[in-house]
């Protein structure tokens, strides 16, 4: 089963004004000079969004690549996403199938403000191999402006190149080595170096995108965008859930997970969520809402899913995951489908969950919070009835998870690992992601 992402055209801003004459006690030449002066401050263009460059090749680690697009679209940053490959179709780790805005060789005249490169294996190595690439990031370097990478990119494609010689660099761990050969290389989870900014992998990539972000924008944008994120304050350290009223979460093969979609949900949520629970081996079947397999997200992502959910309601499912997003939960509130789905689940006693406005704008209208603890997006948690457990990162009651947002995603997708396969299995899984 694959997830398909695509990258629709970059969206057009439209500026509009409006001149009044004042009303000033001046003679008829100074005032309409005046009006001159107004009309022509107030039709100034808007300072150019920064351009940034995201290639992306066969292998690449869906996480790193959504993340970094999503929250440098957040900050404005005009996205170009480019196929390394042949087409603009590349197949990404864990399933996920992602369509580019334009081939690499479109891209080569461009100037960007920032190149940066997600990793993944054999995704790192496909872009190093990329001549046009390599040519663009190192005519990037020379021209003093950013470049980026982050996983295994750095010491397979950056250092390759040449490109680190000098610079203190991070990356995956079992990397280091090979980075140490082409750079001064050290075990920082974002690595700042000039016009250098490196990280480690999947866990550190959200840290990755915002210092991006104050590198094309300042540290009061990149605060103003990590907020609504709900990004962790103790990077690195065992990750926690608050667990009410354990029960044994059992299933019989597989286990069978669905995860619903819907235009207007978060992608990085879906993304993670979709991404970590492959990376345990569970069965994993994304369906839309929508009258089409193909949705489109709220930084205007357009994902296809497995499957319409009439198609996915024959089956039954050990878990029922909602991801978050304004639009997306709205949509899930509307569908009668995944409601009665829902309610099944709860009769039934098997589990179910949400994230974002998803527990608050699907789950407790529909009374599937009724006598449970849960938690949700901060803007969102005054729609809860009981807020007692609300400023806990994930909530686990009973056959019930709820989390509060895309930094959170990492943690709730580990909390249902842990809960199906034990706590030893979500602490491996989270090693590996560098959570």
């Amino acid at each position: 089963m694959a997830l398909l992402l695509r990258f629709p055209p970059h969206s057009i801003y439209l500026l509009r004004h409006t001149s009044t004459p004042p009303k000033l006690f001046t003679p008829p030449t100074q005032n309409k000079r005046l009006l001159l002066f107004s009309a022509a401050a107030m039709a100034t263009p808007a300072a150019p969004a920064r351009k940034v460059l995201v290639p992306i090749a066969n292998g690449t680690e869906p996480m790193e690549a959504v993340i970094t697009i999503d929250v440098l679209r957040r900050a404005g940053a005009d996205v170009t996403v480019a196929s390394v490959e042949k087409q603009l179709r590349v197949d990404a780790c864990h399933g996920v199938k992602i369509v580019a805005d334009a081939l690499i060789t479109d891209c080569g005249q461009n100037v960007f403000d920032l190149i940066t490169l997600p990793g993944g294996i054999p995704g790192a190595t496909n872009l190093k191999n990329s001549g046009i690439l390599e040519s663009m990031v190192k005519k990037q370097a020379a021209g003093g402006r950013l470049y980026a990478a982050v996983c295994a990119s750095p010491a397979v494609a950056l250092g390759a190149w040449g490109l680190l010689k000098g610079k203190k660099a991070t990356c995956y761990p079992s990397f280091m080595e090979q980075l140490a050969s082409t750079a001064n290389a050290v075990e920082s989870r974002v690595q700042v170096d000039g016009k250098v900014v490196t990280s480690r992998g999947p866990g550190t990539t959200l840290e990755y995108a915002v210092a991006l972000v104050e590198q094309l924008y300042g540290k009061e944008k990149a605060d103003e965008i990590s907020g609504p994120l709900v990004m962790r304050s103790n990077h690195g350290e065992e990750y926690t859930i608050k667990e009410l009223n354990p029960v044994q979460w059992t299933f019989n093969d597989g286990p069978r997970i669905l995860v619903p979609v819907a235009n207007g949900i978060e992608e990085m949520e879906a993304v993670m969520i979709i991404d970590v629970l492959r990376r345990a081996k569970a069965n994993v079947v994304v369906a839309s809402v929508e009258d089409k397999v193909e949705i489109l997200a709220s930084r205007q992502v357009k994902l296809e899913a497995d499957m319409l959910l009439d198609e996915a309601a024959i089956l039954s499912y050990d878990l029922i995951l909602l991801p978050g997003g304004l639009g997306g939960a709205q949509a899930f509130a509307n569908s009668e489908k995944l409601v009665n789905l829902l309610m099944k689940q709860r009769e039934s006693n098997r589990p179910y969950g949400a994230i974002c406005a998803s527990p608050a704008l699907v789950l407790e209208p529909h009374g599937l919070l009724k006598g449970k603890k849960a938690t949700a997006f901060p803007a969102m948690v005054n729609k809860l009835l009981d807020q007692s457990e609300a400023e806990n990162r994930v909530v686990v009651d009973e056959n019930l998870i709820t989390s509060r947002g895309p930094g959170t995603s990492i943690e709730f997708a580990l909390g249902v690992v842990e809960k199906l396969f034990g706590r030893e299995k979500a602490l491996e899984l989270a090693k590996t992601m560098l959570l």
